[in-house]
Protein backbone atom coordinates (compact mmCIF):
# COMPACT_ATOMS: atom_id res chain seq x y z
CA UNK A 1 0.00 0.00 0.00
CA UNK A 2 1.48 3.51 -0.88
CA UNK A 3 0.73 6.29 1.04
CA UNK A 4 1.42 10.10 1.09
CA UNK A 5 3.85 10.69 4.63
CA UNK A 6 3.81 14.77 4.16
CA UNK A 7 1.37 16.51 6.31
CA UNK A 8 0.78 17.45 10.27
CA UNK A 9 -2.21 15.78 11.85
CA UNK A 10 -1.87 15.47 15.46
CA UNK A 11 -4.33 12.68 17.04
CA UNK A 12 -6.00 13.02 20.11
CA UNK A 13 -8.31 10.30 21.61
CA UNK A 14 -10.59 8.70 24.33
CA UNK A 15 -11.81 5.17 25.23
CA UNK A 16 -14.75 3.75 27.00
CA UNK A 17 -16.01 0.21 28.01
CA UNK A 18 -18.86 -0.86 29.60
CA UNK A 19 -20.66 -5.16 30.52
CA UNK A 20 -23.37 -3.08 29.59
CA UNK A 21 -27.00 -4.04 31.66
CA UNK A 22 -27.48 -7.42 30.84
CA UNK A 23 -24.35 -9.11 30.45
CA UNK A 24 -22.33 -10.20 34.08
CA UNK A 25 -19.09 -9.72 32.39
CA UNK A 26 -17.52 -7.66 30.07
CA UNK A 27 -15.88 -9.85 27.20
CA UNK A 28 -15.01 -6.90 25.19
CA UNK A 29 -11.54 -5.10 25.89
CA UNK A 30 -10.16 -1.77 23.89
CA UNK A 31 -6.31 -0.31 23.01
CA UNK A 32 -5.17 3.42 22.66
CA UNK A 33 -1.55 3.18 21.60
CA UNK A 34 -0.86 6.75 20.82
CA UNK A 35 3.25 5.87 20.38
CA UNK A 36 2.16 4.12 17.50
CA UNK A 37 -1.12 5.91 16.50
CA UNK A 38 -2.80 2.65 16.56
CA UNK A 39 -6.14 1.87 18.60
CA UNK A 40 -7.85 -1.16 18.77
CA UNK A 41 -11.63 -2.53 20.12
CA UNK A 42 -11.93 -6.64 20.40
CA UNK A 43 -15.04 -8.06 20.89
CA UNK A 44 -14.63 -11.94 22.49
CA UNK A 45 -17.22 -14.19 21.12
CA UNK A 46 -20.60 -14.55 23.03
CA UNK A 47 -21.07 -18.09 23.97
CA UNK A 48 -17.56 -19.41 23.48
CA UNK A 49 -15.13 -20.47 25.76
CA UNK A 50 -13.00 -17.45 27.25
CA UNK A 51 -14.33 -14.70 25.36
CA UNK A 52 -12.68 -11.93 27.70
CA UNK A 53 -9.81 -13.90 27.50
CA UNK A 54 -9.24 -13.79 23.87
CA UNK A 55 -9.98 -10.11 23.28
CA UNK A 56 -7.47 -9.81 26.08
CA UNK A 57 -4.83 -11.64 24.68
CA UNK A 58 -5.82 -9.77 20.95
CA UNK A 59 -5.00 -6.25 23.01
CA UNK A 60 -1.74 -7.51 24.48
CA UNK A 61 -0.38 -8.87 21.33
CA UNK A 62 -1.55 -5.22 20.00
CA UNK A 63 0.52 -3.61 22.80
CA UNK A 64 3.94 -5.19 21.29
CA UNK A 65 3.65 -3.15 18.06
CA UNK A 66 6.15 -0.25 17.76
CA UNK A 67 6.31 2.93 15.88
CA UNK A 68 7.13 2.19 12.76
CA UNK A 69 7.21 6.25 11.35
CA UNK A 70 4.59 5.04 9.03
CA UNK A 71 1.36 3.44 8.60
CA UNK A 72 2.00 0.78 6.14
CA UNK A 73 4.95 -0.42 8.27
CA UNK A 74 2.83 -0.23 11.12
CA UNK A 75 -0.14 -2.54 9.42
CA UNK A 76 2.28 -4.71 8.86
CA UNK A 77 3.35 -5.27 12.03
CA UNK A 78 0.11 -5.03 13.06
CA UNK A 79 -0.89 -8.05 10.66
CA UNK A 80 2.11 -9.92 12.22
CA UNK A 81 1.63 -9.24 15.85
CA UNK A 82 -2.55 -10.74 14.90
CA UNK A 83 -1.37 -13.89 13.61
CA UNK A 84 0.63 -14.58 16.87
CA UNK A 85 -2.05 -14.02 18.38
CA UNK A 86 -4.61 -16.26 16.61
CA UNK A 87 -1.97 -18.48 17.24
CA UNK A 88 -1.56 -18.14 21.18
CA UNK A 89 -5.69 -17.99 21.45
CA UNK A 90 -5.99 -21.16 19.62
CA UNK A 91 -3.09 -23.04 21.69
CA UNK A 92 -4.85 -21.44 24.65
CA UNK A 93 -7.63 -23.05 23.68
CA UNK A 94 -6.16 -26.41 23.27
CA UNK A 95 -4.87 -26.54 26.24
CA UNK A 96 -6.94 -24.92 28.74
CA UNK A 97 -10.50 -25.45 27.64
CA UNK A 98 -10.29 -28.69 25.89
CA UNK A 99 -9.84 -27.70 22.21
CA UNK A 100 -13.42 -25.65 22.44
CA UNK A 101 -13.82 -22.74 19.85
CA UNK A 102 -12.55 -19.43 21.64
CA UNK A 103 -12.24 -16.08 19.23
CA UNK A 104 -12.79 -13.00 19.40
CA UNK A 105 -13.73 -10.02 16.61
CA UNK A 106 -11.10 -6.93 16.44
CA UNK A 107 -10.96 -3.78 15.01
CA UNK A 108 -7.85 -1.83 14.27
CA UNK A 109 -7.39 1.72 13.24
CA UNK A 110 -3.76 3.27 12.36
CA UNK A 111 -3.74 6.78 12.14
CA UNK A 112 -1.16 8.26 9.19
CA UNK A 113 -0.73 11.85 8.07
CA UNK A 114 -3.15 12.11 5.31
CA UNK A 115 -4.43 8.27 5.19
CA UNK A 116 -4.85 5.66 7.61
CA UNK A 117 -5.01 2.25 7.70
CA UNK A 118 -8.66 -0.29 8.84
CA UNK A 119 -7.49 -4.10 9.55
CA UNK A 120 -10.20 -5.99 10.80
CA UNK A 121 -11.58 -9.37 11.47
CA UNK A 122 -15.53 -9.85 12.50
CA UNK A 123 -18.15 -7.11 13.07
CA UNK A 124 -16.70 -4.77 15.60
CA UNK A 125 -16.50 -1.59 13.09
CA UNK A 126 -14.84 1.79 12.11
CA UNK A 127 -16.59 5.10 11.17
CA UNK A 128 -15.54 7.88 10.18
CA UNK A 129 -17.44 11.67 10.47
CA UNK A 130 -16.25 14.14 8.00
CA UNK A 131 -18.92 17.45 7.87
CA UNK A 132 -21.18 15.61 9.68
CA UNK A 133 -21.17 12.65 7.21
CA UNK A 134 -20.90 9.49 8.70
CA UNK A 135 -19.29 6.47 7.00
CA UNK A 136 -18.36 3.09 7.75
CA UNK A 137 -15.07 2.08 6.43
CA UNK A 138 -14.84 -1.34 7.78
CA UNK A 139 -17.46 -3.91 6.57
CA UNK A 140 -18.57 -6.47 8.75
CA UNK A 141 -17.55 -10.16 8.15
CA UNK A 142 -20.90 -11.59 9.09
CA UNK A 143 -23.70 -13.92 7.80
CA UNK A 144 -25.92 -10.90 7.11
CA UNK A 145 -23.76 -8.96 5.30
CA UNK A 146 -22.67 -12.07 3.12
CA UNK A 147 -26.57 -12.61 2.34
CA UNK A 148 -26.95 -8.48 1.52
CA UNK A 149 -24.22 -8.26 -0.61
CA UNK A 150 -25.23 -11.39 -2.61
CA UNK A 151 -28.82 -10.21 -2.90
CA UNK A 152 -30.54 -12.88 -0.53
CA UNK A 153 -31.89 -10.19 1.53
CA UNK A 154 -32.32 -6.15 1.99
CA UNK A 155 -30.80 -3.48 4.11
CA UNK A 156 -34.10 -3.55 5.67
CA UNK A 157 -34.22 -7.23 6.10
CA UNK A 158 -30.99 -7.26 7.63
CA UNK A 159 -31.70 -5.19 10.60
CA UNK A 160 -33.17 -7.81 13.24
CA UNK A 161 -32.22 -10.87 11.09
CA UNK A 162 -32.09 -13.60 13.24
CA UNK A 163 -28.86 -14.31 11.78
CA UNK A 164 -27.48 -10.99 13.01
CA UNK A 165 -24.93 -12.10 15.26
CA UNK A 166 -23.29 -14.72 13.14
CA UNK A 167 -19.87 -13.76 12.34
CA UNK A 168 -17.73 -15.26 9.16
CA UNK A 169 -14.08 -14.38 10.69
CA UNK A 170 -12.54 -14.30 13.74
CA UNK A 171 -9.02 -14.22 15.22
CA UNK A 172 -8.51 -17.40 17.19
CA UNK A 173 -11.52 -19.71 15.23
CA UNK A 174 -9.51 -21.04 12.96
CA UNK A 175 -5.62 -21.98 12.04
CA UNK A 176 -5.35 -19.51 8.96
CA UNK A 177 -6.62 -15.68 10.27
CA UNK A 178 -8.26 -13.78 7.41
CA UNK A 179 -7.71 -10.67 7.82
CA UNK A 180 -9.28 -7.16 5.73
CA UNK A 181 -7.28 -3.87 5.15
CA UNK A 182 -8.98 -0.54 4.36
CA UNK A 183 -6.67 2.70 3.45
CA UNK A 184 -8.98 5.70 3.74
CA UNK A 185 -7.85 9.47 3.72
CA UNK A 186 -7.31 11.68 6.78
CA UNK A 187 -7.62 15.24 7.08
CA UNK A 188 -7.81 17.86 9.81
CA UNK A 189 -11.09 17.74 11.99
CA UNK A 190 -12.25 13.90 10.53
CA UNK A 191 -13.15 11.97 13.73
CA UNK A 192 -13.33 8.57 14.12
CA UNK A 193 -15.19 5.79 15.90
CA UNK A 194 -13.87 2.33 16.64
CA UNK A 195 -17.01 0.13 18.44
CA UNK A 196 -18.71 -3.32 19.31
CA UNK A 197 -21.63 -4.31 18.19
CA UNK A 198 -22.95 -3.72 21.32
CA UNK A 199 -23.00 0.18 20.41
CA UNK A 200 -24.28 0.22 16.82
CA UNK A 201 -26.87 -2.49 17.36
CA UNK A 202 -28.61 -0.20 20.12
CA UNK A 203 -27.91 3.20 18.03
CA UNK A 204 -29.12 4.50 14.57
CA UNK A 205 -26.70 5.81 11.88
CA UNK A 206 -27.86 9.12 12.22
CA UNK A 207 -27.86 8.78 16.05
CA UNK A 208 -24.05 7.51 16.17
CA UNK A 209 -23.42 10.37 14.46
CA UNK A 210 -25.10 13.32 16.88
CA UNK A 211 -23.19 11.62 19.58
CA UNK A 212 -20.11 11.15 17.54
CA UNK A 213 -20.00 14.90 17.34
CA UNK A 214 -20.70 15.97 20.91
CA UNK A 215 -17.75 17.75 22.44
CA UNK A 216 -14.68 16.96 22.72
CA UNK A 217 -13.31 13.20 21.96
CA UNK A 218 -14.15 12.40 25.50
CA UNK A 219 -17.37 13.85 25.87
CA UNK A 220 -18.26 12.03 22.92
CA UNK A 221 -17.37 8.50 24.35
CA UNK A 222 -19.67 9.59 27.62
CA UNK A 223 -22.53 10.73 25.23
CA UNK A 224 -22.07 7.47 22.80
CA UNK A 225 -22.06 5.00 25.73
CA UNK A 226 -24.87 6.90 27.82
CA UNK A 227 -26.93 6.44 24.76
CA UNK A 228 -26.58 2.88 24.54
CA UNK A 229 -27.08 2.27 28.12
CA UNK A 230 -30.45 4.49 28.07
CA UNK A 231 -31.47 1.84 24.66
CA UNK A 232 -31.07 -0.95 27.41
CA UNK A 233 -27.46 -2.09 26.50
CA UNK A 234 -27.91 -5.66 25.55
CA UNK A 235 -24.78 -6.54 24.99
CA UNK A 236 -21.18 -5.25 26.46
CA UNK A 237 -20.25 -1.39 24.84
CA UNK A 238 -16.74 -0.36 23.87
CA UNK A 239 -16.32 2.86 22.29
CA UNK A 240 -13.05 4.23 21.25
CA UNK A 241 -13.27 7.86 19.27
CA UNK A 242 -10.23 9.15 17.67
CA UNK A 243 -9.97 13.08 16.38
CA UNK A 244 -7.22 14.39 13.71
CA UNK A 245 -6.14 17.83 14.61
CA UNK A 246 -4.09 19.91 12.58
CA UNK A 247 -0.74 19.61 13.86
Amino acid sequence: MSMDSRGAIRWVSAVRTHEGKVRDRNEDAVLAHPDCDLWAVADGMGGHAAGDRASAMVIEALQAVRPAGHPATTAEHTMECLERANSGIRDYAATEHGGRTMGTTVVVMIGGLRHGVCIWAGDSRLYRLREDVLEQISRDHSEVRRLVEEGLISEEEADGHPNANVITRSVGASPELLLDTQVFTVVPGDRFLLCSDGLYNELPPQELASALGQGGVTEATRVLLQRALDQGARDNVSVVVVEAEQG
